[in-house]
């Protein structure tokens, strides 16, 4: 068989997505650590805190307890409880338990939402730049991917006007990630209000992402689950990995009306059937219990943004907005390009990693070309260091 004829044996929907690139990068990453390179991370999208302790013991405890089998497909009660109390609680939101449905990681929710609800031709915006896997996921569905340009001299900002214009007869989805992955911008409370009520009279859904919800610095945490009389138009997609610092714990969920979760439990029963068992009930610890953990992440988040962004500026030629949520600051680096034979963000991010040794995310995987993503979560030390080695591989370029 010719390698031709091999390549012609996978499916076309294989062929609409990518590796991850921040997955690609980490692996990149790995290889030259393992080669002993000392290396400063900013590529890794998740916190630097150990997960809390009482969240740990709730896993402990039901291991021990032998809660390891089975459980019912969209979560146990209880996890579905503890996720729409915590909510309501926090954003005035009103789901039930057989509104919820608890999945492994937020991107699952967010996969398995875009499958159920996306069919080949249909439209959905995605503001720019995006998460990395927005795209691809749409694209897996049979979806088009209608890309909405956002302005960086206005701190990349989402608006009701900009989403309106950019609907269509074939809209079928609105994505907003807010705060956002990897800008860190936010759309304001009166945004959001109006546009909710553009889906919800267009009967288009609104998927919100909020992975980030708890880490806005710009005011008060929002929800577009608030708006309670939307409900049939709207899916909040959520995780743990960030708020409670769980990533490798692979917990999310989304909330929605009873139609769209009857249908995201269908699909998760003949796909990765029920979350871990014990993960569930390290879950109900996390959210019903003591929350000081994510005022005390939130702070030093804040605190190390502003020092991140202190250090870039002492950076010749690099440029950066202001971001108002997340963990990320988005450089603009277009000063270096085409300077050192450097063309693109990716081909910089790439010498930054082999040369500098330090790693970073191009913005290409984002959907802009002058920029690289910095994921802060790390020591001031490693800022120092890793700011420091940046400067001194761009100033050999200037």
């Amino acid at each position: 068989m010719t390698v031709a004829a091999a390549v012609k044996t996978f499916a076309d929907r294989i062929g609409r997505i990518e590796v991850s690139a921040t997955m690609a990068v980490a692996a990149e990453a790995a290889k030259l650590r393992a080669q002993g390179i000392n290396l400063v991370d900013f590529g890794a999208g998740e916190p630097h805190f150990p997960t809390p302790r009482h969240i740990k013991d709730a896993a402990i405890v039901a291991i021990e307890a032998n809660f390891t089998r089975y459980t019912v497909v969209p979560g146990i009660p209880d996890v579905r409880k503890a996720i729409v109390e915590r909510h309501a609680c926090d954003f005035g939101s009103d789901y039930g338990i057989d509104e919820a449905v608890f999945t492994t990681g937020g991107k699952l929710a967010l996969f398995n939402t875009i499958q159920v609800l996306v069919d080949h031709g249909d439209e959905v915006i995605l503001p720019v730049p995006y998460w990395v896997s927005f795209k691809d996921i749409i694209q897996y569905a049979g979806g088009k991917v209608v890309f909405l340009e956002t302005s960086e001299a206005e701190n990349f900002r989402i608006t009701a006007d900009a989403i309106e214009a950019a609907i269509t007869p074939r809209t079928k989805a609105i994505i907003l990630n807010s705060p956002s992955n990897p800008a860190g911008s936010v759309v304001s409370a009166d945004d959001l209000e109006r546009i909710v009520h553009l889906a919800h009279e267009r009967g288009i859904y609104l998927l919100l992402d909020e992975c980030y919800v708890y880490l806005n610095y710009a005011g008060k945490p929002v929800s577009g689950g608030s708006f309670t009389w939307a409900k049939d138009h709207l899916v909040i997609l959520g995780s743990l990995s960030k708020t409670y610092s769980m990533t490798g714990w692979r917990a999310g969920y989304a909330l929605a009306a009873k139609p769209v979760v009857a249908n995201l439990s269908k699909l998760q029963s003949q796909s990765t059937s029920n979350a871990t068992s014990f993960v569930q009930k390290a879950a109900i610890a996390a959210v019903s219990g003591p929350q000081d953990c994510v005022a005390q992440f939130r702070a030093e988040f804040i605190d190390l943004r502003d020092y991140m962004l202190a250090k870039l500026a002492e950076i010749p030629g690099v440029t950066c907005t202001k971001p108002e949520g997340a963990f990320y600051v988005y450089p603009n680096i277009s000063a270096f390009l085409g300077k050192g034979g450097i063309r693109t963000a990716t081909e910089l991010a790439t010498r930054l990693l082999h040369e500098a040794h330090v790693v970073t995310v191009p913005g290409e995987a984002f959907g802009t070309g002058e920029h690289v993503r910095i994921s802060y979560p790390v020591t001031k030390e490693n800022i120092d260091e890793g700011t420091r080695r940046m400067g001194e591989f761009l100033g050999k370029l200037a």
